[in-house]
């Protein structure tokens, strides 16, 4: 007799399933449980969001003493929080960095990352932006979003040296291109646990160099090089572009091409230009400034240690000197506040070998014109290319003069009756400048614009955003070709535009 096996397959597809569905859910709670392991820092930490919010950004805006960067930085603070505001009811903190601190370096960001690490070491990014760049609040959330909050990093828009140079000191001479650099104008980030990771570094130990000449390029050396942190991550979405410009649609940061105006020009007749030269160059490098700018200047004179009336150049009783020119630069300021030349409300004070940009025609705005329209004469304003000195242990920024110092008349003023003077002649004039107006109180206002090098010796994406003022050394570059090319003509940013690579050589600043 054949038994029936209807009933014992049916028991037998009950095991089957009653197994299937044992199976599935010992494999569903096993892919839970990775998922949050996932989640779980290897130091045994609670688990972390997967998502960032906006108050875990702390934008610090490099911002400078100086009212009218003050206004400007001021401006885009409320302009992040009402975006923020917009999406938001959790609001990011905003700082001003020139508000961080008494001490002068807190520019150089480097010694205020401790104050960073212990009053914000619980939110999780630090994004450092300039005055003028823009930024879509909601955008850059979502790019930094990308990028783990738990571990290490060092974002922004990557520069990088096409050759060595000498504003650089010749890093990386072998192959210039392999180190990136952030470009400030477009913002650029660091990870909480790289802050304090700095941070506890700086405790041990100092490592300040003894000057500050390109911020961007030393802070990018201190992370990655000096600290044995992350290089730097290129991140598209941080732009220097136009806000209008078709490539600024992706765009988390946008920055307007920089050349201020405060809706009035300064009067040629109320700028007096101050050459310093030497009777050696009177026929080398003096022709050139005659041949460029000098047309365009209505108040000029030469200073050398020899008057020559075919010039004519000025002697004001200090011989030349090789290294420093602080005692000519001071004689210059006491013949500018005379009765000796027209009483203007500006002064500049440049190298023989320094190229000034100013228009060639009527239809143009003059770039220095247009510059000084943003400050009051009135004020105490100490205007160029801000370099720094001892600032890791309480040292102070000075203008360097290769790109030309601006002087306001009453900056001179309260120099002049400070008593603050040279210990030499040939003490070199633009640190002697800065110490004596750090002992004042005037602070350094900072201008991209004035350049201590030539083209060459800067990123051609760095100088695309820019509207240059000046270019300093005629060093293996013809001078009246470069002025044509960069400061004589009133383009777009000049990025397309190609520069003669220089012979071989090098020179200090």
């Amino acid at each position: 007799m054949v038994p029936n096996s209807c009933p014992m397959l049916a028991v037998r597809a009950q095991l089957i399933r009653l197994l299937v569905l044992l199976i599935f859910n010992i494999v569903s709670r096993a892919a839970k449980e990775q998922d949050m392991s996932s989640q779980i820092s290897t130091d045994g930490s609670e688990p972390q969001n997967t998502t960032l919010e906006i108050d875990e950004i702390v934008f610090v805006i490099q911002s400078q003493k100086q009212p009218f960067h003050v206004t400007q930085a001021r401006n885009l603070k409320q302009d992040i929080l009402q975006q923020a505001e917009a999406f938001s009811q959790r609001l990011p903190t905003v700082l001003l960095i020139h508000e961080l601190g008494k001490q002068e370096g807190t520019w150089t960001i480097i010694p205020i990352l401790p104050h960073l690490s212990t009053n914000y070491g619980k939110k999780s990014w630090i994004f450092f932006c300039e005055e003028q760049t823009r930024i879509q609040v909601s955008k850059l959330l979502e790019v930094i979003s990308r990028y783990d909050k738990t571990k290490e990093w060092f974002l922004g828009k990557g520069l990088y040296d096409e050759q060595s140079t000498i504003i650089h000191h010749y890093a990386f001479a072998e192959d210039p291109i392999i180190f990136k650099y952030p470009d400030f104008a477009a913002g650029w980030a660091l990870s909480i646990p790289l802050v304090d990771r700095l941070a506890k570094q700086l405790k041990i130990e100092k490592p300040f160099a003894d000057f500050t000449i390109d911020l961007k390029h030393e802070i990018a050396l201190f992370i990655s090089q000096k600290s044995n942190g992350p290089q730097l991550t290129s991140v598209k979405e941080f732009c220097t572009e136009e806000v209008t410009a078709l490539k600024a649609t992706n765009c988390a940061t946008t920055f307007y091409t920089y050349l201020p105006f405060c809706g009035k020009l300064v009067e040629t007749g109320n700028i007096f230009f101050a050459v310093k030269t030497c009777k050696k160059f009177h026929q080398e490098r003096i022709p050139i400034v005659k041949k460029t700018w000098e047309k365009q200047a209505a108040l000029i004179e030469y200073y050398s240690d020899y008057a020559d009336s075919s010039i004519p150049t000025h002697y004001l009783g200090i011989p030349n000197t090789e290294r420093g020119h602080c005692g000519k630069t001071f004689a210059i300021l006491k013949r500018f506040m005379s009765r000796a030349v027209p009483e203007v409300p500006w002064l500049m004070i440049v190298d023989d070998d320094t190229l000034i940009r100013y228009s060639d025609t009527l239809m143009s705005i003059p770039r220095l014109q247009r510059l000084l329209s943003c400050y009051n004469p009135k004020e105490p304003v100490f205007l160029g290319e801000r370099y720094g000195y001892g600032l890791g242990t309480g040292g102070y920024s000075y203008i360097t003069g290769g790109g030309g110092i601006v002087f306001s008349r009453e900056a001179v003023k309260q120099l002049l009756a400070s008593g603050c003077s040279c210990y030499s002649n040939d003490a070199p004039d633009d640190m002697v400048l800065g110490m004596c107006f750090n002992s004042l109180g005037v602070p350094v206002t900072h201008s991209p614009l004035f350049h201590q090098a030539r083209p060459m010796d800067y990123p051609k994406d760095y100088l695309a955003h820019q509207v240059p003022i000046s270019f300093h050394k005629h060093w293996n570059i013809d001078p009246v070709e470069i002025y044509q090319t960069w400061l004589a003509i009133e383009d777009e940013p000049v990025s397309h535009q190609v520069i003669k690579e220089p012979k071989n050589g090098r020179e200090d600043l």
